[in-house]
This record gives C-alpha cells, sequence and structure tokens, in this order.
C-alpha cells in the first residue's frame, strides 16, 4: 500500500526523465543528479521493505498482546483465589491459636468471637451433663420397671 503510493511519486519523476530526449552530452551534474536518484530510490526501496516487514510483524505482535492480556487476567483470578484462601487460613490460625495459646484469657477478653465460642462451650457441657442425668435417670426408672415409653409420650405430647 505505501510502497505502491511512494513508487508512483517516483515513478512520475521517471517518465518525465525519460519523456525528455537527451540531445546534449552528459555532464558532471546529470552524472550527480542521477548518482542521487539511484540512492534515493535504494534509501525508498530498502525503507518499503522493512514497513512491509512491520506490517507483516503487526498481527503476530496483536496476537502476542491479546494472549499477555488473558494470561494477565488468569495471574489476577488466581491471586484473588490465594487471596480469599489466605484469609481463610488466618482465621483458622485465630481460633486454633485462641485454643492453644496460655494468653487465652486474656485474648478472650479482647475478642467477642472467642468470648461467644466460650459460652456456647460452656452451654454445650452443660447440656451433655444432663443428657447423662438423664439417661441414667431412665435407666433407673427401667430398672423398677416403669413403662418409660408412656412416659415418653406423655411428654411429647405437652410439648
Amino acid at each position: 500500500m505505501a510502497l505502491t503510493f511512494l513508487s508512483s511519486l517516483f515513478g512520475k519523476k521517471k517518465k518525465e526523465e525519460a519523456a525528455t530526449p537527451v540531445e546534449e552530452p552528459i555532464e558532471v551534474e546529470e552524472l550527480e543528479e542521477t548518482v542521487e536518484n539511484r540512492e534515493e530510490n535504494e534509501q525508498i526501496n530498502q525503507l518499503m521493505e522493512r514497513i512491509n516487514e512491520i506490517e507483516n510483524d503487526l498481527p503476530r505482535i496483536k496476537i502476542s498482546i491479546d494472549t499477555i492480556k488473558k494470561q494477565i487476567q488468569e495471574l489476577r483470578d488466581d491471586i484473588d483465589r490465594l487471596d480469599k484462601t489466605i484469609k481463610d487460613v488466618m482465621m483458622l490460625y485465630e481460633v486454633i491459636s485462641q485454643e492453644i495459646n496460655p494468653f487465652k484469657e486474656q485474648m478472650g477478653q479482647e475478642n467477642p468471637l472467642s468470648n461467644e465460642i466460650q459460652e456456647l462451650r460452656k452451654e454445650l457441657e452443660n447440656l451433655k451433663m444432663e443428657l447423662a442425668q438423664v439417661k441414667n435417670d431412665i435407666k433407673v426408672l427401667a430398672g423398677y420397671g416403669v413403662d418409660i415409653d408412656s412416659i415418653i409420650y406423655e411428654v411429647l405430647a405437652e410439648v
């Protein structure tokens, strides 16, 4: 595209030169002009070759840029996933470190989440003890020959 434009510009000069008949003997100035024209043509040809090389390289460069953009997006996604994983691990670490930490009592006062966990643990222990007592009571009642099924049905009916 660019080659045809430049060659058309210089092609007109060649046609004009060819149209003028050479009647006078060749002078030094004319020889210098001819040499200069040849050098210019060689430079133009070299430039045109380089432009064509660049035009051929552009699609490959565009594909490379698109590929790099995709890879960057994939890296961003990986970093986001790693960030979430690290946050999860840090939360788990905090819970575990509060379990093992000798300064647990001091930290418990500072962290409301650990206070709630401690309260839930106490309630769970209390429920376990009550359940064990109910089991023992049922065993004792069963030993005396009490109809446990009827008692269970009555309790469920009240609830």
